[in-house]
């Protein structure tokens, strides 16, 4: 059975992005060299499209073939014009507001993100990864296996946290399974769950 992983960054306090939802990278984020050597080494598959083709990585990775992001992460590449960041993987947006795809590499799902996570894990192929955003996370929160996050050394005060709309009453224990601190001061830790 195919696994879902929710990798993602996160800040010292742990908000995935500041309140009004943009972008973080580069405000919150910094993708410096140590990062980039990890992910090319470790998660190539989770390196946009246009990175892949900038940094020269024609590993296609193999750990994901799938990525889902729920529609308020996707709008964000929507609005810097990029319609599909993940063109070497299958692409599922989750929304309910958006009616047809820009992109046809890009399969928009209105259905029951559980439904169609259950449905997709008993398919064969590679792990699913869960790019966000936070609602998705939430509505995922008991399909969830596997979390990586790339823990930032930036306290936000305020923002985005890694889930959003669960039952907050529901709690789940995970095992840490790796870890690797980077000289940036990212610590990327691993944890499946129990």
């Amino acid at each position: 059975m195919r696994t879902l992983t929710y990798l993602v960054a996160a800040t010292l306090d742990g908000h995935i992005a500041e309140p009004g939802g943009a972008d973080p990278t580069g405000t919150l984020f910094t993708v410096g060299p140590d990062y980039l050597d990890y992910a090319i080494a470790n998660h190539p598959e989770t390196l946009p499209t246009g990175a892949r083709e900038a940094l020269g990585v024609t590993d296609p990775g193999a750990r994901f073939d799938t990525v889902l992001e729920g529609r308020r992460s996707y709008q964000l590449g929507l609005d810097a014009g990029i319609t599909n960041a993940y063109t070497h993987l299958r692409h599922l947006v989750f929304s309910r507001t958006l009616a047809d795809s820009p992109d046809p590499g890009v399969e928009v799902v209105a259905d029951d993100p559980i439904t169609t996570v259950r449905k997709l894990k008993a398919e064969t192929g590679r792990g699913i990864w869960l790019v966000g955003g936070a609602t998705l996370a939430g509505e995922l929160y008991e399909e969830i296996d596997e979390i990586v996050v790339k823990i930032n050394p930036v306290a936000s005060g305020t923002g985005i946290p890694l889930f959003t709309g669960r039952n907050q009453a529901s709690r789940r224990r995970f095992a840490m399974r790796d870890h690797t601190i980077l000289d940036s001061g990212v610590a990327i830790l691993t944890y499946t769950a129990n």
